[in-house]
């Protein structure tokens, strides 16, 4: 998508050179200058996005071949400068850009076009940040070259101490310490983080949650020996970076320190993302290291290694699937936060509506699955109490050393679905809502139903007896019978509470059942026909594996 700034109105101009002087060569590689310096208004994503008659746009080639062809294009469409992927182009593109005057770049290999684009558009909210008020003190006429320096210099106008954290609350840089600092600070500078006892406060207290969904600077009152303080989340477009936390140091805060906070926040942007792009190539090699873990690809006992896990740590998979309805929702970013900064070691892979966890156990502790399942109550927790956020089901897999992460990767994966299963029957029986968590005995019969329903599905779907026959043939039509058959199964032949479940008369189930004997010859006394009409009322309403 077309990024125009916040606000969709007119951007500001920054120049390519100023964008890339963010950038220190691990994200991007410029092949190409441009013709005289570039000015960049927007960044684009994908082709799509590029309009004509809107010059000034940098053009994140997503999706695009890394040829002459895509450089031409983007420079008829108006983009003064092309960032092109793997693998590198070859010499046709750079007579191209050579040709149209404009910047060829290309994306670093083991860099993702996300952590391109975030760096980018980092880098032009910093561009724009406090335009609004040119004579902002802490913006100064040059470009910030450090977090440190950052910290510094608005320490200086806030009259305070300054932290800068990323999302798991490490401290990434912070300001001169006064001797009037309060323990607090010193205890979260000495140790490098916020103390776990201070972050289960800012999350009992709602501060934490209310930071990362908050747009603008949050006020902390003094209380006792700890002095006020403020806090502004640090944002790229949507996504949360980090934050800056400002506290009274032996004297109040400036009357204008939340504005200067302001101006900070995006002045940190390009800071943060340039120092999450320092950790990526051990980031990207962390998550390919616990996918093949968790997917049983290539050797576990390598993969356990570069997590840093040795081969008897306690261990689980979780998985965490939300509606996939809700495009829009927060609510697996609001697990990615918790974890952040509650669990920051557990791994966490995203792959659309689902997050795939690897929570690891104190080897100490006397029972491993109740503290998983009390890290799972806890995510649960943090997403129910969220009104903007869609419900998510949890299913936990067994504890056990890294080398059967994958079995439990694959249980969790079979809760989840278990779960989802039973809330769908609660909602269409009308009983109460069940948990939303478990774990494969919390889930009960329903995951060795699943695991054998899978197992079944490839022999069901190629068979072609009559009953196959008369299933397929009503699926095509609507599946009204397939419906019928599970209510009746379900309840156990119940007519009554069958009719129910489908909202019809009883009588209506009866005719059902006496034209399936009649005019189909299903006979559903004979035991084998009943099991074949079982299994195709559970193959078709049950989810299938994925």
């Amino acid at each position: 998508m077309t990024d125009d700034g916040a606000s969709g109105t007119t951007a500001a101009s920054t120049a390519l050179r100023d964008l890339l002087a963010f950038e220190d060569g691990n994200a991007l590689r410029l092949l190409c200058a441009p013709e005289g310096d570039a000015v960049v208004h927007r960044i684009a994503v994908g082709m799509d996005d590029l309009a004509p008659g809107r010059p000034g746009t940098l053009l994140l080639a997503v999706g695009a071949a890394p040829d002459a062809a895509t450089v031409r294009e983007a420079a008829l469409r108006g983009a003064c400068a092309v960032v092109l992927g793997e693998p590198p182009p070859a010499a046709e593109s750079l007579d191209a850009a050579r040709e149209a005057g404009l910047a060829l770049l290309v994306r670093e290999g083991g860099v993702g076009w996300a952590a391109v684009a975030g760096l980018l558009r980092s880098a032009l909210s910093y561009a724009r940040a406090g335009l609004d008020d040119a004579g902002d003190a802490v913006r100064g006429p040059e470009a910030i070259p450090s977090l440190a320096a950052l910290a510094a210099r608005v320490a200086a106008y806030v009259r305070g101490s300054i932290t800068i954290e990323d999302t798991q609350l490490r401290v990434l840089a912070h300001s001169a310490t006064g001797p009037d600092a309060d323990p607090l600070r010193r205890a979260v500078i000495l140790g490098g983080r916020v103390p776990d006892w201070r972050v289960a406060e800012l999350r009992r207290s709602g501060l934490l949650r209310a930071l990362w969904t908050a747009r603008d600077v949050l006020h902390r009152p003094a209380d006792g020996d700890t002095p006020e303080r403020l806090v502004v989340a640090v944002r790229s477009g949507r996504e949360v970076l980090g934050s800056i936390w400002a506290a009274a140091d032996g004297t109040a805060l400036a009357p204008d320190a939340a504005r200067h906070l302001r101006t900070a926040a995006g002045l940190a942007a390009p800071l943060l993302v340039r120092e999450r792009l320092r950790e990526s190539g051990t980031a990207h090699r962390r998550e390919n290291a616990l996918r093949g873990l968790l997917h049983g690809v290539g050797d576990r006992r390598t993969h356990a290694w570069s997590l840093g896990l040795s081969p008897d740590t306690p261990c689980a998979a979780v998985v965490a699937e939300r509606e996939p309805a809700r495009a829009d929702d927060r609510a697996l970013e609001v697990l990615v936060l918790e974890l952040a900064a509650h669990r920051p070691g557990t791994g966490v892979l995203r792959d659309g509506d689902r997050l795939a966890l690897l929570v690891t156990v104190d080897a100490s502790a006397a029972d491993h699955e109740a503290a998983v399942l009390a890290v799972v109550r806890e995510l649960d927790a943090a997403v129910s109490s969220s009104p903007d956020c869609a419900p998510v089901w949890l299913g936990v897999g067994p504890v056990g050393p890294p080398e059967r992460a994958a079995e439990s990767y694959q249980r969790a994966v079979l809760v989840m679905r278990a779960l989802r299963e039973r809330e769908a029957r609660a909602a269409a029986t009308g009983a109460p809502r069940p948990a939303r968590y478990a774990d494969a005995a919390g889930a009960g019969a329903a995951v060795e139903a699943l695991r054998i329903l899978d197992a079944v599905r490839p022999v069901w779907e190629s068979g072609d007896g009559p009953v196959h026959e008369l299933i397929r043939a009503d699926l095509a039509g609507g599946g009204e019978l397939v419906r019928t058959l599970a209510a009746y199964f379900d309840t156990g032949g119940d007519v009554t509470a069958a009719a129910g479940r489908l909202v019809v008369h009883p009588n209506t189930l009866r005719y059902r059942i006496v034209r399936l004997r009649e005019r189909d010859g299903v006979d559903l006394d004979d035991p084998d026909t009943r099991l074949l009409l079982t299994l195709a009322a559970r193959l078709a309403t049950a989810s299938p594996p994925s």
